[in-house]
This record gives C-alpha cells, sequence and structure tokens, in this order.
C-alpha cells in the first residue's frame, strides 16, 4: 500500500494552516468502509486541545473533502487530513478548507473537482466584507463560510452564523462564487510555480 504525506502552508491575509495528508494507507476493520476510502480529518488548534469548535469545524471539513474526493477507487483504505492551525486572524474555516483542498491536489488524491472555502461578513449597516479578520467577524451581524467547486461554483457546505434575510445569503452566496475565481486562479498559478521547477 502507497502510503502518502504532502504538505502546504496556504493563508488567508493573516490567517495560516499547515496541511498534511496521509493515505491511501491501511484502515481499522471498525472503520472500514467496503466500497470506498475513509476520510478523517483531524483539525489542531494553535495552542492546546481541540474542543466543540475544532470538531464542529472537522465535520464540515470532512463532509467537503467527501464530496469531492474519489473514494471508490480506494476501498477499505484510510485517507487522513491533519490541519495545524499556525495563525488564527480571522475567516479561519476557509483557510482550512483551502489547506485541505491543496494537501489533497499535492498528495495525488484523486477529486472529481477542487474545491475552496470563502467567508463573508455582513455588519450592521449590510456591508459585505470578504475574507473578514477576527475583528470583523466579531463585531459583524452574521458570518457565513462557503465551499464550492471548481467546476461549475456549486455549494458543497455552507456554514452560517447570525442574522441575516433570504436576500443577503443570496448576495453573500454571489460574492463568494465570484471571489472563488480568483481562489482557484491561485491555486493554478501556485501547482504551476510548484511543478515547473521540478
Amino acid at each position: 500500500m502507497k502510503q502518502v504525506l504532502k504538505e502546504s502552508l496556504p493563508t488567508n491575509g493573516d490567517t495560516s494552516v499547515l496541511a498534511g495528508v496521509y493515505g491511501p494507507a491501511e484502515v481499522k476493520v471498525s472503520k472500514e468502509i467496503f466500497n470506498k476510502a475513509t476520510l478523517e480529518v483531524t483539525l489542531r488548534p494553535k495552542i492546546g486541545l481541540p474542543g466543540v469548535a475544532e470538531k464542529s469545524r472537522e465535520r464540515l471539513i470532512r463532509n467537503t473533502c467527501e464530496a469531492v474526493v474519489l473514494g471508490a477507487l480506494h476501498p477499505r483504505t484510510s485517507i487522513t487530513v491533519v490541519l495545524q492551525v499556525v495563525s488564527d486572524a480571522g475567516s479561519l474555516l476557509a483557510c482550512c478548507l483551502n489547506a485541505a483542498c491543496m494537501a489533497l491536489v499535492d498528495a495525488g488524491v484523486p477529486m472529481r473537482a477542487l474545491f475552496c472555502g470563502v467567508t463573508c461578513a455582513l455588519d450592521s449597516d449590510g456591508t459585505l466584507l470578504l475574507d473578514p479578520t477576527a475583528k470583523q467577524e466579531k463585531e459583524a451581524r452574521a458570518v457565513l463560510t462557503f465551499a464550492l467547486d471548481s467546476v461549475e461554483r456549486k455549494l458543497l457546505m455552507s456554514t452560517t452564523k447570525g442574522l441575516y434575510s433570504d436576500a443577503e445569503l443570496q448576495q453573500c452566496l454571489a460574492a463568494a462564487q465570484a471571489a472563488s475565481q480568483h481562489v482557484f486562479r491561485f491555486y493554478r498559478e501556485s501547482l504551476q510555480r510548484r511543478y515547473s521547477k521540478s
């Protein structure tokens, strides 16, 4: 069984996350799925032990990864994504999603599409902010994070906190879809730089 370890360090402003992917590797019998790979995500905070917030983010990231990873190509194996928060200055979940995607690509894990995370914040007067800082998130009326695929900009996952209208939700989603083009361009340029050197 081939084991791959790849690490990458994407940043969203001053937020950065180190990501590693291990697998496909042997899986414990209790976690084995007979027709696809078992995908596990571990998120470690900068200091201390993982809490409820990290477990919630792990679940969101795992569900997003499962939507795009072609696990049927590696049945009865395990693919593990480990994320270590280096610094958190806001938009942490989006940064974790981007780090996970880049690490999966770098490790050569087969996927039907790339994905990215984009965080939007709405302040009290309805102004939309993309990639908000921790201070902006704290002061915002609502914070929305979306995971989008690279093929049709389809919504893979969303999580929200705060109060917003249906129109504001659609406005944030449209802004996230537009911003995702820049993230996917960054992915492309990063991969071209990485593989043109080797």
